[in-house]
C-alpha cells in the first residue's frame, strides 16, 4: 500500500486533531474520524454508507462541511414525551436540507407518559416532508431521568411501542425505524416487530455478539466520532447495505426491515378485443412509495387546533 496522501486528506486530519487532540481516521471517509476509537467496532468502518445523529448538543452545525465530509444521513431529535421539542430541531432540519444531506427526525419515548399523548405531541411538530427519512421511534429506559427513571412491564412497553409506531407511520406514509439499546432490546424487543427496520447501538462489540438474533439496518457505533463541521463529539453510524440497497431504500424499491426488493410485476399481453367486446382500459402504473408504508390519515389522537400547544 502506498504511503501517498493528498493533500485534502492530510488538511483534513489536521483539522480533526485540533479539534480533539489524537483522532483515530479511517475507512471510506477519511474525513470523519474517532477521538476514541474501539477496536470492538472497527468492523463499522468498513461500510460504505456512512452518517450521524445529532440534537441541541451539537450546538450550530455548518452543514456545508458535514456534507463534504461525505455524510451520507442525518438523524435529529425532534421530540421527546409529551411536552418537549429540541429547540435546535427546526434549525438542524432546514440546515440538512439546504445541505442536500438526507434527513429523519426521531422521537424520544418517556415511559411515564401515556403513549397517545407522546402521539399527538409528535404529530404537532414532526414535520411530513416527502422528502425526509422514515421518522424514528427511540425506545431505551429512561434510567438517568430524574422525573421517570423506572421501568414499566414488557406487555405494557409493546403496546405503547406499537401504538406510537402506527401513528408515526400514519404521519408520514412511511414505516418507522426503531432505534434501541442493548437492554431494552434484551427486556422488551427480542422476538418483536421483526418486519421493522432496527436502529441499534453497540460502541464496543459486534453488534451480533450484543443483540440476539437480530438484523439490523442502522448501526450507531461510536458517541465520540468527530466530523468536519461539528465542534465536539457526534454519534456516527453505518447503513447495513451497499449504495443500491440505500438507494432502492431510498426510492422505496427496498425495504430494508424484510431485506426485500418491490418488484412491479409486468402486466400480460391483451387480446384484441372483439366486435362485440369494449376495449378494457390501460391499468395506471402504481407509484412507487416506501415499502409497507400507509397513506397519511388524520390521527384519532389529534386534538382541535385551539388545544394545539406551542413549541417550547
Amino acid at each position: 500500500m502506498t504511503s501517498f496522501k493528498p493533500a485534502s486528506i492530510l488538511a483534513a486530519a489536521a483539522a480533526l486533531a485540533m479539534l480533539g487532540g489524537c483522532v483515530a481516521m479511517e475507512g471510506h471517509y477519511p474525513a470523519k474520524g474517532d477521538a476514541r476509537p474501539h477496536p470492538g467496532v472497527a468492523e463499522a468502518h468498513r461500510y460504505p454508507i456512512q452518517g450521524i445523529d445529532i440534537s441541541r448538543w451539537q450546538g450550530e452545525i455548518d452543514w456545508t462541511a458535514v456534507k463534504g465530509a461525505g455524510t451520507r444521513f442525518v438523524f435529529m431529535k425532534a421530540t421527546e414525551g409529551g411536552d418537549h421539542i429540541d429547540p435546535a430541531f427546526q434549525r438542524n432540519w432546514e440546515g440538512a436540507r439546504r445541505a442536500g444531506i438526507p434527513r429523519g427526525a426521531y422521537h424520544f419515548v418517556y415511559w411515564c407518559r401515556p403513549a397517545h399523548e407522546q402521539a399527538i405531541w409528535f404529530k404537532q411538530h414532526i414535520p411530513n416532508d416527502p422528502d425526509a427519512l422514515p421518522p424514528v421511534l427511540d425506545v431505551e429506559w429512561n434510567g438517568h431521568s430524574k422525573s421517570c427513571p423506572k421501568k414499566i412491564a414488557r406487555d405494557l412497553a409493546l403496546e405503547k411501542i406499537r401504538l406510537m409506531l402506527t401513528e408515526l407511520e400514519q404521519l408520514t406514509g412511511k414505516k418507522p425505524i426503531i432505534y434501541t439499546d442493548i437492554t431494552f432490546h434484551k427486556d422488551v424487543l427480542e422476538g418483536e416487530f421483526d418486519d421493522y427496520p432496527y436502529w441499534i447501538r453497540s460502541t464496543a462489540g459486534l453488534p451480533e455478539t450484543r443483540y440476539a438474533n437480530r438484523p439490523w439496518e442502522f448501526w450507531q457505533f461510536t458517541t465520540t466520532g468527530r466530523v468536519p463541521g461539528i465542534k465536539g463529539d457526534v454519534d456516527r453510524n453505518a447503513f447495513f447495505g451497499n449504495e443500491g440497497e440505500f438507494v432502492g431504500w431510498r426510492t422505496g424499491e427496498f425495504d430494508i426491515g424484510t431485506r426485500r426488493w418491490r418488484r412491479e410485476k409486468p402486466v400480460p399481453p391483451q387480446p384484441s378485443p372483439g366486435p362485440e367486446r369494449p376495449v378494457a382500459a390501460t391499468p395506471a402504473p402504481m407509484a412507487s412509495r416506501i415499502p409497507g408504508s400507509a397513506t397519511a390519515i388524520p390521527s384519532s389522537f389529534q386534538p382541535p387546533d385551539d388545544e394545539v400547544a406551542e413549541p417550547l
